[in-house]
């Protein structure tokens, strides 16, 4: 087990539960670890995608867009003068007890297209990929922070450590979107200009799909249905059998994730994904795409005729 890991686990952790406070024996210490400084920054609205202790470049990014929303140099470093504009409001860590509900809800998701269509939801296929995302996680660090639980046979009332990170709170007033596509980051500013949350996003794996330029928010949905078009997907053998449309339910596993946000741009959207672990590391067919968790706080961001300036 990673040496960070030790340490946070040698202390008290808070007790998270649904809709209650999250209490906490350390607001006001500094981040001592990457771990701590990815829980802060997700708390914040400054996404390193999924989290994993680890500091790579996705973490990198979320600090220097933290960095410039509070007008520091933004190096990426996590210095002294950073140190103290990020304390932590509580410890990283938190308890969650998984719930019966929980576990009835999960179930396998078909590989086809046509088995997708056919389910009334598309949930969680097990229980550590819900406890993974709804903690912003990534499954390895929640099998790290758990060492003694068995996932496949996980039972009611288990008690799982995870990043405590359900309250995301953005401080400032969203007024435009900014995307670019080099660097594969979503920020939000407000009218100052000033960086008020970051994301990690995939783009377009074909440049020629690629929007550029400014468009404008449309529409935002939560548990949107999914449309599937086999006209979109050549490489797929299905899709060419097929010959017609598919409606897909709602669900963290639908292909559009948990959001869509629509874009006056036809077809082309921000929106989730089923393998969030995977954002801004893959391409997509076209939009925007974001880790649930991220896409579900940008949503209560946006507003019909906010603008969206995508630059190279």
């Amino acid at each position: 087990m990673h040496r960070w890991l030790v340490l946070l686990l040698s202390v008290a952790v808070s007790t998270l539960a649904w809709g209650e406070p999250v209490e906490s024996t350390a607001p006001g210490r500094s981040v001592q670890s990457p771990l701590e400084l990815q829980v802060e920054l997700h708390r914040r609205g400054f996404s390193c995608g999924a989290i994993d202790g680890v500091f790579g470049d996705q973490t990198a990014g979320a600090l220097r867009a933290f960095q410039r929303g509070a007008g520091l140099p933004d190096t990426g470093i996590l210095d002294e003068s950073t140190r103290a504009r990020l304390p932590l409001t509580a410890l990283a860590l938190g308890a969650y007890r998984v719930t019966a509900a929980d576990l009835a809800e999960l179930h396998v998701v078909p590989d086809t297209w046509l088995g997708k269509s056919e389910l009334s939801a598309l949930a969680y296929e097990s229980a550590l990929e819900f406890v993974a995302e709804r903690f912003h996680a990534h499954p390895n660090l929640i099998r790290d922070l758990n060492p003694t639980v068995n996932w496949p046979t996980i039972s009611a009332g288990t008690k799982v450590i995870v990043p405590d990170v359900e309250r995301v709170v953005v401080s400032g007033t969203p007024e435009r979107i900014v995307i670019t596509l080099a660097g594969h980051e979503l920020e939000v500013r407000d009218a100052d200009g000033r960086v008020i949350a970051h994301f990690p996003v995939s783009i377009a794996g074909m440049a020629e799909k690629r929007p550029s330029g400014d468009l404008h928010v449309t529409v935002a949905v939560l548990r949107p249905n999914y449309t599937f078009d086999p006209a979109l997907f050549p490489e797929s053998a299905e899709a060419a059998s097929l010959g017609r449309k598919l409606i897909l339910p709602p669900g963290p596993n639908n292909p559009v994730g948990l959001a869509w946000i629509g874009l006056d741009l036809p077809g082309y959207g921000i929106h989730g994904t089923p393998e969030p672990e995977n954002v801004g590391r893959t391409e997509s067919h076209g939009c925007f795409r974001l880790a649930n968790w991220d896409v579900l706080t940008l949503a209560t961001l946006v507003h019909a005729g906010m603008l969206v300036t995508v630059e190279p």
